[in-house]
C-alpha cells in the first residue's frame, strides 16, 4: 500500500491546481477581459436598451424615441416617422464603435480636439441611466474621430467615422419614402393622368399572382412592367420635405397641374400619390399624399417613371395565348410547313403521329413562340401590310386552342434596323419584335433528330 502513497499524493497536488485554476486563476481572467472590452467600449450599455437618442448638431436638435415593439419615431421637433435605416446605423456604429486610445481625462481644454464646440453631440438614455457623446475633429488617422464621454469626462480617440454623425438633419431621420405598402399585398392600381387613366387588378393565380388591366381596356397585363412599376413606387423618396408654414403656403397655389396620381389598394388601405410639375423648365417636381400633409419635393424622373402609356402595362407577348392553353400550333416559314400536336403532354407532328418528335427541341421552339414581345409599336391600327412585309410573312405561326377555335395568330414580315415587323393576335397593330426567331426554328428533321436542321 505504501508503494501508491505517491501516487495518491500527486493526484491531491493536480487535483488541488486544477480546482486553484478553475476557482481562482480563470475566473480573474475572465474578468480582465471583460473589464479590458467594456474599456474599449464607447457606451456603457446595449443597443437593445436603448429608448431615447437626441440628436443636436448645428441645424437643430431631434429627439428619437423607441416604446416597447414599436419603430423608432420622431418626437421633436415635430412627431412623424423615423428612418429606421438611419437610426440604425448610427446606433450600430455608437454601439460597435470602439476606444482606441484614451487621451485624456478631466481635460484643461477641450479646443485641441475640437469639443469646445463639438460638431454633433448625441445624447442615449436606456431607463434610468443616460450617456453623452460629444463628437469633434478628425483623429490622426482617417476614420477615427475625438470624442467626448460626459459620464466620465474622457477625451476618447476613437475608431467612429465622421460619415455617422457629421452634417445629420432633420431630414436625415426623417422616413423619406412617400408610401409604405407591401408589394405582395398589393390588390388594385389606378393610374390617373389629366385625360385618361389606367386601372389594373391582381389575380391570384398559380404559380404567380397575375395583372389585368380593367379600364380602358380588359387585357392581360405586363407583369414584369407591373412589378418594375410598384418597385418604383416602393422606392419613391422625398430629396426634401415642406411642413406646414410659410414655405408651404407659398408653394400650394402652384401645385394645380396633376401629371399623375397613384391609388395603389394593398392589404384594405388605400395609398394614394399625387405628382405635380408647375414648371418643366425648371426640372422640379413635387408630391403630396394627404392634401393638407407635407409637400415632398421628388427626382423630376419619377414623372417618366409612373406616367405609362397603355401599351408600356398590356401583355406585348403577341401570339396571344399561353402554351397550355394550346391543343395545335402551325409552322409555316418560306422552306418549312408543319403541324405540331399537343397531345398528353407531348408534342407530335400531325402528319408523322408515329415518329418521336424531340420534346425538347419542340418545348423550346413553342415557348419562344409564345413569349415573343413587341419591342416597338409600328401602327396602333393594322393598314396596308406590304410596305412592313407581311402580306406574305418570312414566317407565320396559327396556335389552336382546345376548343378547336384559333386562339393565337404571330406573323413576322421584313427586317428593318435589327428589328423585324410583326403582328400578333393579342394587341392590334403592327409592331417591331426581335428577329431571332426567324432563325431558331428548327427543320422538320430537326424535330425528329434525323439531320442536320436549325438548333435551338
Amino acid at each position: 500500500m505504501a508503494r501508491y502513497w505517491p501516487t495518491v499524493i500527486l493526484a491531491g497536488v493536480f487535483a488541488g491546481l486544477g480546482l486553484y485554476l478553475y476557482l481562482i486563476e480563470l475566473p480573474g481572467q475572465r474578468t480582465e477581459v471583460a473589464t479590458a472590452t467594456q474599456a474599449r467600449q464607447i457606451l456603457p450599455f446595449a443597443e437593445a436598451e436603448i429608448t431615447t437618442i437626441t440628436v443636436r448638431g448645428h441645424s437643430g436638435e431631434v429627439v428619437l424615441t423607441q416604446a416597447p415593439g414599436q419603430p423608432w419615431a420622431i418626437t421633436a421637433p415635430i412627431q412623424t416617422d423615423a428612418d429606421q435605416r438611419q437610426v440604425q446605423a448610427l446606433l450600430r456604429a455608437l454601439v460597435t464603435g470602439r476606444v482606441s486610445r484614451l487621451v485624456e481625462e478631466h481635460p484643461a481644454s477641450l479646443t485641441p480636439f475640437g469639443l469646445d464646440h463639438p460638431s454633433t453631440v448625441v445624447t442615449l438614455g436606456a431607463g434610468t441611466r443616460q450617456e453623452t457623446i460629444s463628437i469633434g475633429d478628425a483623429g490622426p488617422l482617417s476614420s477615427t474621430l475625438y470624442v467626448l464621454r460626459t459620464s466620465d469626462q474622457a477625451v476618447l480617440l476613437t475608431d467612429l467615422a465622421p460619415k455617422d454623425f457629421l452634417n445629420k438633419t432633420l431630414l436625415s431621420f426623417r422616413r423619406k419614402e412617400l408610401l409604405n405598402f407591401n408589394q405582395q399585398e398589393t390588390e388594385r392600381l389606378r393610374l390617373t393622368y389629366p385625360s385618361t387613366e389606367i386601372v389594373l387588378y391582381a389575380v391570384d393565380e398559380k404559380p404567380k399572382k397575375k395583372w389585368k388591366i380593367r379600364y380602358p381596356i380588359e387585357a392581360e397585363a405586363d407583369r414584369t412592367e407591373v412589378q418594375a412599376l410598384l418597385f418604383r413606387l416602393e422606392d419613391l423618396k422625398a430629396l426634401a420635405i415642406v411642413d406646414a408654414g410659410p414655405e408651404r403656403e407659398k408653394l400650394v397655389p402652384f401645385l394645380t397641374k396633376l401629371k399623375v396620381k397613384v391609388t395603389l389598394h394593398a392589404a384594405g388601405t388605400d395609398h394614394v400619390v399625387r405628382i405635380f410639375q408647375p414648371d418643366p423648365a425648371s426640372g422640379e417636381a413635387y408630391a403630396q399624399t394627404a392634401p393638407d400633409g407635407p409637400i415632398y419635393k421628388i427626382t423630376p424622373s419619377s414623372i417618366k417613371d409612373l406616367t405609362k402609356e397603355l401599351f408600356t402595362l398590356q401583355d406585348k407577348r403577341l401570339l396571344g395565348v399561353d402554351v397550355g392553353e394550346i391543343a395545335m400550333l402551325s409552322i409555316k416559314t418560306r422552306d418549312e410547313q408543319y403541324v405540331l400536336i399537343h397531345d398528353r403532354n407531348e408534342w407530335i407532328l400531325e402528319d408523322q403521329p408515329t415518329e418521336k418528335v424531340r420534346q425538347d427541341v419542340a418545348d423550346l421552339l413553342v415557348s419562344r413562340i409564345v413569349n415573343l414581345p413587341a419591342e416597338e409599336r409600328v401602327l396602333k391600327q393594322a393598314g396596308p401590310l406590304a410596305p412592313y412585309g407581311l402580306v406574305a410573312p418570312a414566317a407565320e405561326f396559327v396556335a389552336t386552342g382546345k376548343d378547336g377555335r384559333t386562339a393565337g395568330r404571330l406573323a413576322l414580315g421584313n427586317q428593318v434596323s435589327g428589328l423585324a415587323y410583326a403582328m400578333g393576335h393579342r394587341i392590334p397593330g403592327i409592331f417591331q419584335v426581335r428577329p431571332d426567331l426567324l432563325t431558331q426554328i428548327p427543320s422538320r428533321l430537326a424535330l425528329l433528330n434525323q439531320g442536320q436542321g436549325a438548333q435551338p
